[in-house]
């Protein structure tokens, strides 16, 4: 019988700290209560928790477009205090948007079996969506919780949301 798996996105001190190098601001860290409550609800379940997360390489050209964040082993990359990774969580690192490009994620979902993934994290207009995009080219379905997701641009977060419900097929609840 298939799972459910908890996928946490970029829920990393460069994003969520205010001395992070890509600090998203306020709206974003409200979600960081919502997500540390699934994680736990999932952990109490038996379920799945995976944390995908950015680790760049200190001359990744994804910082010809974004300032350098992320980098891998550093502070920024490490996950937020809050959210500490429990015993059987995963981690996965990522260089790219979505949570599946260039990464093992697959390879986990297989292994464990996994047929529903559930998604926290930021920021909606990239990370999130780019992940859900590769989720319904795998048909996987999907769910997103609107109080677990944020992004700097309240416009982009909208229509990513609108986007992934109207033309990717999952659920935001």
């Amino acid at each position: 019988m298939g799972k459910t798996a908890l996928i946490v996105i970029d829920m990393l001190n460069d994003f969520l700290d205010p001395g992070g190098s890509l600090y998203m601001g306020a709206q974003a860290r409200e979600i960081i209560p919502f997500v540390a409550r699934q994680i736990a609800e999932f952990r109490a379940r038996g379920r799945l928790v995976i944390f995908v997360c950015d680790a760049h390489a200190p001359d990744d050209p994804e910082f010809e477009a974004f300032p350098v964040h992320a980098v891998k082993g550093s502070w920024g990359a490490g996950i937020i205090p809050e959210l500490t990774p429990g015993p059987g969580d995963y981690r996965v690192d990522k260089t790219r948007h979505s949570a599946f490009d260039d990464t093992d994620l697959d390879d986990l979902l297989q292994e464990e079996q996994v047929e529903e993934i559930h998604l926290v994290g930021v920021v909606t207009s990239i990370c999130i969506l780019s992940t859900v995009r590769d989720l319904f080219h795998r048909k996987l379905p999907g769910l997103v919780y609107r109080q677990g997701v944020a992004d700097t641009d309240p416009e982009a977060h909208a229509a990513a949301l609108k986007e992934m419900e109207q033309v990717l097929g999952v659920k935001a609840v």
